[in-house]
Order: C-alpha cells, then structure tokens, then sequence
C-alpha cells in the first residue's frame, strides 16, 4: 500500500481511506459514479462483476461507487450486489477477492469530484488499469468491459476511448462542434473525446490527478474532456475500442448549455495552455482502433426541426450585442442574412459554421465577456447548425451521413489557419 499524502488524506474521506486501505493494492479498478441510479445500476454492476470474473480472474480487483447524494437506494444496491452470484455464473474460478467500495463524496452530484475521487483511489491502490463506466450504460455487456480494460491492462495503452453504434441524429454536438475540432486542433481522430465510459492507465491517472485543474470551475465541469486533452498532450498512447449499441438518453432541450459546458466549454478552456501545440499542428491522422470508427443507425427518429430553427432565430436577435462582442462583423452580418432565409431556403454553411466556432474560440481565449456567457451565447447558434444538419441527411444513408461528417472536420482543418490569424488579433 502506497503512502497516503497529506493532500489525499485531505481530500478523501476518512470512512473511504479505511476502506482502501483494507482493500490493499490491485491491478483493476472499475468506477461507478451515481446519482439517484437505483432504477439501472443493479444489472450493471453485476455485468462489472461477471465481466471481471469472466476475463480477469487472475487480477486483483475492486469496484468503487463514488456516489452524489443518491436518495434512492443506489449506494445500498451497489454494496449489496450479489459477487457470490456473479462467481457461480462465471466460467473461469477466480483466484482472487473482488472488493466492492461505496463512498459518497458530496450531497450533490459534481462530475470533477467524482472522477477525482475515482483517480485517487485507482493511484492509492496503485491499480495498473481503471475503467470508468457510466450508470446510463444500460446496454453494458462483459464484453463491453474487456473491450475498455484489456488494451490499458494487457497492450500498455494509456487511454481507451469507446466508440458506439449510434442513431444518425444521435449525438450532434458531438460529430458537429466537439469531434471535427479536436480532430483539427490536436491532429488525431479521437470519435469520443467527451465520454463517459472509457479506461486509462494508472500513469495517465496518476498524472491527470496532480494536473492544476481540480479547484477551476470550468475545468472540474469537463473533467473529462479535460482528461482526454491530457492524455493528447501528454503524448500517451490512446486507442479507440467499438462497445457496440448506445441507448440514446432523451435530454430537454435546456440541457444543451450544461453539455456545451463539460464539453465545448473544455476545449475552449484547453486552448491557452496548449496553445504551442494546437498552433504547429496540421492535418490529422487515425488512431489505433479495434473496431469500426462508428456505426450508425436510421430508424425513424421524430426531432423538432421547427423548434430548433425558432430557437436558431431568436437567438440572433436577441443576443446582437453579445454577439457584436465576439462575433467579426462579416460573420454576424452572414448570421444575419440567414435568419431572414424562409425554412426551406435555410442553411447554416459548414464554412460559415466553422467560422463561427473559431471565433468563439478567440474570443473565449480573450475573454471579450463572461467566459461563461460566451458558452451560452454559442447554443442558439448551434441549434441553427444543428438543424442544417438534421435537414440535409433527412433521407441520408449512413455512409453519406459519415461523408457529411468527414467533410466538416475537413473544414475545420482547411480553416485552422484563420483561428492561428484571429487568436491575438483581429479578423
């Protein structure tokens, strides 16, 4: 057991310190983060067990729950779940304990204090591998698990990102802003740079835990974000596993901020202390994947154009002055001119769209604004791009929709010199 240093000692609780401490060391460790779960993490922990006695039952192991405030039984469930019934329907006789951890680490769920918890734990265990599983991953499988775990565990990869089969609709804020830029900034093909289910090694870990992030607000908020730029930066070796169907989770239209948060909000936070980096890269290149890249789906999907649209217009012209602030006067003017356009005609440009998100890079950079009004003042104008997007592949075949996609991150690279000429002046 390594020594507990006085900021680790500060940071977790003294009831998770003993408990580590009884664990002792191990080679695995599987974070849960909960809150208020009860109605999906029952089966999901059990596929963790099975999946740990099916494919490692050699390694010493442990599952850690750093739960939120759960009202609702998630944490009883966790502790209570059967290991003894996951052994008897296991193939392979496990040689070793598996431990199973709780903690609650707040009375309110905040994403950065639960991945903080989990990578102080995995380094005080000194755990060699440590995935990350989401409690929305209800279509989780044990095969989900070695596909995440095995390349940190066995082949020495530091980050293991997923990749999913997803409805084509599924996810645009992802394939439309957060995917094609890092792609253009860092110059690698990483699908999911924001994810919730994903493994890494115990030097990422260990690494990202002594990172100066932990008391910035915007940073705690896309810790996850922010640990994927890490590992870009830090040049470890990351790779990309196919996981298979992922559930889409409805989400009100308000959550999009919040998402622009953890998500766009880290990136746009990223760019400052990497700038020598992102500004003498060009062009991209893949990454070791097991898998297809992507897959999509096109069951019928019912998606409220029209409200996205409305949204798209009213926001143009109610924020003129905000956007004043951070816009150039071209882009505004072209913002504008499209907000006149009748629905059939209308079209948010995959130029004019990277455009826009360049200069909300700039001007976050510049803090021309609330860093944080910046980020909400780019959701509007991202309905509009999304409701481009939802019109043109209506009737898209999935190889035409990847096509799309491909063409904007093609974009974002083509224009990446305009982003290096706006970062310290002007348009």
């Amino acid at each position: 057991m390594t020594e507990v240093s006085l900021a680790e000692e500060s940071f977790l609780k003294d009831d998770l310190l003993r408990q580590l401490i009884n664990v002792g060391e191990v080679d695995i460790l599987v974070g849960v983060p909960t809150h208020n779960d009860a109605k999906t993490i029952g089966p999901i922990v059990e596929t963790i067990q099975a999946g740990i006695l099916g494919f490692f039952p050699r390694a010493r192991a442990a599952i850690i729950n750093v739960d939120g405030g759960s009202r609702d039984g998630t944490r009883e469930l966790i502790v209570g779940a059967g290991i003894d019934d996951a052994k008897s329907t296991s193939k392979v006789r496990t040689l070793r304990t598996l431990h199973s951890i709780s903690t609650q680490y707040a009375t309110t769920p905040a994403r950065g204090t639960a991945l903080r918890t989990i990578l102080a734990a995995a380094e005080l265990l000194r755990a060699k591998a440590c995935a990350v599983v989401s409690p929305e991953s209800t279509q989780i499988t044990t095969e989900w698990l070695t596909s995440l775990l095995r390349p940190a565990y066995i082949e020495d990869f530091d980050l293991v990102l997923p990749t999913y089969r997803r409805h084509r609709f599924d996810g645009i804020l992802l394939s439309n802003l957060l995917y094609p830029m890092t792609r253009a900034l860092y110059g690698l093909r990483i699908r999911e740079p924001y994810a919730l289910d994903f493994a890494f090694s115990g030097r990422l870990g260990s690494q990202f835990l002594a990172e100066n992030v932990w008391h910035d607000e915007a940073a705690q908020a896309g810790s996850e974000t922010q640990f994927t730029l890490t590992a870009i930066a830090g040049g470890y070796r990351i790779c990309q596993s196919f996981l298979g169907s992922k559930d889409q989770i409805e989400r009100r239209s308000v959550d999009l901020v919040p998402a622009m948060r953890q998500t766009v909000g880290a990136l746009f936070a990223s760019l400052e202390p990497k700038v020598s980096l992102w500004s003498t890269t060009n062009g991209s290149l893949p990454i070791s994947t097991t898998g297809p890249e992507q897959e999509f789906t096109l069951e019928p999907l019912r998606v409220n154009r029209k409200r996205l649209r409305d949204m798209f217009l009213t926001g143009v012209t109610e924020l003129e002055s905000v956007f004043q602030s951070i816009l150039s006067p071209s882009t505004l003017a072209e913002l504008q001119r499209i907000a006149r356009l009748e629905e059939t005609g209308f079209c948010y440009s995959a130029e004019l769209w990277v455009k826009t998100v360049y200069e909300f890079a700039a001007a976050y950079h510049k803090s021309v604004i609330s860093r944080d009004h910046i980020i909400q003042a780019m959701a509007p104008l991202f309905r509009g791009r999304a409701f481009t997007f939802l019109t043109e592949n209506r009737t898209a075949s999935a190889a035409n929709v990847e096509d799309d996609i491909e063409a904007l991150c093609l974009e974002f690279e083509r224009m990446k010199p305009y982003l290096r000429e706006i970062w310290n002046g002007r348009e």
